[in-house]
């Protein structure tokens, strides 16, 4: 059974709250799904004991935002099974500010352009940690101004080659210094949906700094790319991961959670990631210390 890796909640910009998800989860036949909420840890232990009462593995997980200097494209970095989440806090609460003060600028010039307040905006992100762009489409379909999420209205407020966007860009912290943040707090850190964000050319930059993975299986990525992505990760003995990047009524597709996943060898070997390392760590420090004596005997 394919285990849905890239999930999203209320505590970001998904529409359904933990416990409904995972109960989604056990009626779609899942056992394995990841809350990946963006730059946001606090659903993962009541994820975890949620999911032990449906009886589904729920890995814990998060979608970090970064920004390739380089490049000056975004990057979203998915990290998991991190062993010291609290290390994260800091960039988690430093990417919220950021995106708060993009959202609140966006919120004034769409009270501007539409009869309706910042107020009732916030009312719509109820129980999320932020505001984001569906929120605010949210209030608009309240209001009658659309009757879509996505569509013309979307385009015309959010997309950069609109002339009347209210698209303010937070501004994220490089991908090193986010790679180097997951794995300090001892996670796996795997670059999500490369193809979203045509985030390929960042990609030997983040193999050089120690990338665990990629996200080869997302709706984002047809048949021959996700072949591509897998001839990369194999090249680079990278992880292999997938999920739908699950909304719920935000998403920007008819796709329920499961239609597309990680397969379970894939699955497996995330979860034995870390143990095999260090399997293979103490190998190499015992042939060098072989080696070494060895040399010093000869």
């Amino acid at each position: 059974m394919n285990g849905d890796l890239h999930c999203h909640t209320k505590l970001s910009d998904g529409s359904l709250g933990i416990e409904d998800l995972i109960s989604l989860a056990k009626k779609r036949g899942l056992e394995t799904i990841a809350i990946t909420d963006h730059d946001c840890l606090a659903g993962t232990v009541r994820g975890k004991i949620i999911g032990e009462r449906y009886g589904v593995n729920v890995i814990p997980g998060v979608e970090l935002s970064a920004t390739d200097t380089q490049t000056g494209k975004k990057v979203h970095l998915l990290c998991y099974l991190s062993d010291m989440p609290d290390r994260l806090e800091g960039l988690c609460h430093r990417n919220s500010l950021a995106r708060k003060k993009a959202a609140h600028i966006m919120m004034l010039q769409a009270a501007k352009k539409f009869n309706l307040t910042t107020e009732f905006i916030i009312k719509c992100a109820t129980g999320s940690t932020n505001i984001y762009k569906q929120h605010i489409m949210q209030a608009l379909m309240e209001c009658g101004y659309t009757t879509s999420i996505y569509g013309e209205l979307y385009n015309e407020l959010f997309s950069p080659d609109s002339p009347n966007n209210i698209l303010v860009t937070p501004k994220y912290p490089d991908i090193e210094e986010v790679l180097n943040a997951i794995h300090d707090a001892g996670g796996i850190a795997v670059l999500a949906h490369p193809f979203m964000f045509d985030n390929l050319d960042s990609l030997p930059r983040l193999i050089e700094n120690g990338l665990d993975g990629i996200e080869v299986w997302h709706p984002s990525a047809d048949e021959d790319q996700q072949v591509q992505l897998k001839k990369l990760a194999t090249k680079n003995k990278l992880l292999m991961t997938g999920g739908t990047d699950f909304h719920g009524l935000y998403n920007t597709q008819a796709i329920s959670l499961g239609d597309v996943g990680a397969p379970e060898d894939a699955v497996s070997k995330l979860l034995s990631y870390k143990s095999r390392q260090k399997r293979m760590l103490k190998k190499a420090q015992k042939a060098a210390e072989a080696e070494a004596q060895a040399n010093s005997a000869g």
